[in-house]
């Protein structure tokens, strides 16, 4: 059972204890992402999620890492287009000492120019690195373009041009305006006492700040994408409208995902890799955010059989448009969604996320008994149901980078 605390400024402490264990997870979650920049700061809130590792008004990065090794602590972070978290995990009995360094981290990095100019070249490497990976490539730009519009489909490392523009004001500045108490959630799961609590509370009081972030809407736009590159394979993303994350409908597309692409037994899986031999990897998955959403599929294989993929690719999405799933794909899958959900509460760093997620996109967090009977409640009806509105091939989107087509021969293949 998770308790939950509103703090005087708005902060919200969310916490879960978990018996038998010695560890404690903590993360501070704050409703800031790419999607909230403006398009000059794109990528400050991933650059801000770089710096402040690199030194407080009295600590140095050295100390900061000397400091976790010596509890130790395991501490990180990530940025998405939507939320920003910190994050660390250690024993029990480190927990204030680790949180209160974290903490320091969060509320007073110095964001020295020095510190600046050696972390935007560490960020400028990571754009670089993106580049040679060509399934991010493949899915990411995909993304972009169906959402260019608006800020949503802007890159979360941002760009060299927005970058090379950022001082230690710029990110002080930026934090005054978008880190703001009531968009911030601590979460804590694990072993932890009243006295840990009252810790995190002391902490996290004196953060300042008035009101709450919002966001641009974004609208789903149909794309064709090709990015000609040398390369033996060619990497495919398709993609359709998807469902926002609040949407009541979120466990029916969790299992259509996992009936279509969502492991070996999985349809494409089985038609397009075991029964045509035509690639190695395939799968589906979707992206929801506030107002809008995305479920892909994604591929790698060679020039001469994209065609015939993206034809069984096709006949698959409609097939199960058209009937649904059978009674043991949907209790099969049903039973894997369930037991991996079940898996991953049972560490700490499961747990804190869950809450921490939970809160601050839903404003509370469901016990496992209620999220197993909502995945429970899933007909073959509900599948096939969102299935047809989802794998509508008129809103269908493709990027392919590779030894590509042009645009006009993707348009067809999707079409039909």
């Amino acid at each position: 059972m998770y308790e939950r605390i509103v703090l005087p400024n708005g902060v919200r402490i969310v916490m879960e204890p978990i018996s038998g264990v010695r560890s404690t997870a903590i993360g501070i979650w704050v409703m800031n992402g790419s999607r909230h920049e403006p398009e000059e700061l794109c990528g400050i809130s991933h650059f801000i999620e770089h710096m402040v590792f690199k030194g407080t008004e009295k600590r140095s990065a050295q100390h900061i890492a000397i400091a976790m090794d010596a509890i130790g602590g395991q501490v990180n972070a990530f940025t998405t287009k939507e939320c920003t978290c910190f994050y660390l995990k250690t024993l029990d009995k480190h927990a204030q000492t680790g949180v209160e360094i974290l903490a320091d981290m969060f509320l007073h990095s110095k964001f020295a120019e020095r510190d600046l100019e050696l972390e935007r070249g560490v960020v400028l490497e990571e754009i670089d690195m993106y580049e040679d990976s060509l399934e991010d490539v493949a899915t990411e730009k995909v993304f972009e373009t169906c959402y260019e519009s608006s800020s949503l489909g802007r890159s979360i490392l941002g760009k060299e041009e927005t970058l090379c523009n950022m001082t230690g004001e710029t990110l002080r500045q930026y934090i005054a305006e978008y880190y703001r108490p009531k968009d911030t959630v601590v979460a804590i799961a694990g072993s932890y006492t009243a006295d840990d609590i009252q810790f995190i509370c002391d902490l996290f009081s004196a953060m300042e700040g008035e009101g709450q972030n919002t966001i641009e809407q974004a609208t789903y736009q149909p794309c064709i994408v090709v990015r000609p590159k040398e390369i033996e394979q060619n990497h495919i993303c398709l993609a359709f409208p998807g469902i926002p994350i609040r949407a009541e409908e979120r466990y029916v597309n969790a299992l259509m995902g996992a009936i279509l692409g969502g492991g070996m037994a999985s349809r494409l899986f089985q038609t397009i890799r075991e029964k045509n031999g035509l690639c190695y990897s395939i799968y589906s998955f979707s992206t929801s955010h506030e107002d809008t959403g995305v479920f892909g599929i994604y591929t790698a294989l060679g020039k001469e059989t994209e065609e015939k993929a993206i034809q069984l690719i096709r006949e698959e999405c409609l097939r199960l448009a058209a009937d649904g799933p059978d009674r043991a794909e949907l209790s099969r899958c049903r039973e894997q969604a369930k037991t991996n959900m079940l898996l991953g509460m049972e560490s700490t760093s499961g747990r804190m996320n869950q809450l921490g997620r939970s809160e601050l996109f839903f404003g509370k967090t469901l016990e496992l008994d209620e999220v197993m009977s909502l995945y429970d409640q899933v007909t073959a009806d509900d599948i096939a149901q969102l299935a047809k509105r989802t794998f509508d091939f008129a809103q269908a989107s493709i990027c392919a980078v590779g030894q590509v087509g042009d645009e006009a021969r993707y348009e067809a293949l999707l079409r039909g």
